[in-house]
């Protein structure tokens, strides 16, 4: 026996090991890396997988007025729709190969369309308004993620992932930088606000909006970056800054949201990262996934939804999201 220690010792230091991780509220599939994350997590919530079997899920949104998830299932060109009463459903096929959704001030859902390169907006009757689809004259390459301001301002991540092949879109020629764009709210005019980026990816305000978290993903096809970026927001959408703010690793930071006191829960190859606002690391939500992308919702915004690879996952926490 390893250390002289009796097999009825090493049993009780187990156990001793065990009773102090569930004091903790801290269950199997989460790992803090400092006290506070303890205090994010319900002891007894489990994570659960909703549903699976699908090629590669991306953009999770919550409408809490329709008590339902929407999800893009990119290869195969749809959007999926998870609710607790029915389970999953199609929303929309084809769905021009949509990746990141949200919502804006009028519960409206906006994407991200790499089939189409553009961001469109779906009316309350159905139909689709185009709310971006080129800059200077080029067409963009493949809107890859958006968020929406207070003031209605939209902002959205066009890499390349899109054209570079024909897996969740079309392979096409790549006419403009991989920049970060915002959309006036009044005038509609496309401006590029971020033009230093290898891949933009995902990205998400502060719950004041006076700082923006940007990922870029170039490590995916290199060594290029896989950290997360931060800037701040000053007058009229102008961007100022932009350190580091953290690095992910293992993986690439991809899709992210954060929670009403600030930190930042970002997908990762082993799950999902929590980084307080200070860009320290708390702890992880191990998932057996490669995590896509997350977003807050459920009842008052306290359940946490993960789309990992060909699954889509959820996990109550005891802190609320920012849930815009």
């Amino acid at each position: 026996m390893a250390c002289g220690l009796a097999a009825h010792h090493l049993i009780a230091i187990f156990a001793l090991m065990s009773k102090n991780k569930e004091r903790l509220g801290l269950m199997s599939f989460f790992e803090a890396e400092d006290p506070v994350f303890s205090t994010f997590v319900l002891g007894n919530a489990p994570l659960k997988k909703l549903a699976g079997g699908f090629d590669w899920v991306e953009g999770p949104v919550w409408f809490g007025d329709h008590d339902c998830l929407l999800f893009s299932d990119i290869p195969n060109n749809r959007i999926l729709r998870w609710s607790p009463a029915t389970g999953i459903s199609t929303f929309r096929e084809p769905s021009n190969f949509s990746n990141g959704h949200t919502r804006d001030r009028e519960g409206r859902l906006v994407s991200c369309e790499h089939g189409t390169r553009r961001v469109s907006r779906t009316e309350h009757n159905g139909t689709i308004t185009v709310i971006a689809d080129s800059y200077d004259g080029k067409r963009l390459n493949s809107p890859n993620d958006v968020i929406v301001a207070s003031d209605g301002a939209i902002w959205f991540s066009d890499p390349h992932y899109g054209i570079a092949t024909d897996y969740e879109g079309f392979r096409a020629e790549q006419e403009l930088p991989c920049n970060v764009y915002r959309v006036d709210p009044m005038s509609g005019e496309v401006r590029a606000v971020l033009t230093d980026f290898n891949c933009p990816n995902g990205l998400a305000f502060s719950p004041d909006e006076k700082r923006l978290y940007v990922a870029d993903t170039g490590r995916m096809f290199s060594d290029d970056p896989r950290h997360i970026r931060v800037f701040d927001v000053n007058e009229n959408g102008r961007l100022s800054g932009g350190a580091v703010f953290h690095s992910i690793e293992p993986g690439c930071a991809d899709g992210m949201r954060v929670d009403a006191a600030g930190n930042l829960w970002s997908s990762a190859a082993d799950g999902v990262h929590c980084i307080s606002p200070d860009g320290r690391r708390l702890g992880k939500i191990l998932v057996p996934e490669t995590v896509s992308n997350v977003c807050f919702g459920g009842r008052n915004g306290h359940r946490l939804f993960i789309t990992a690879t060909t699954s889509i996952y959820a996990v109550s926490l005891a802190i609320r999201g920012h849930i815009r």
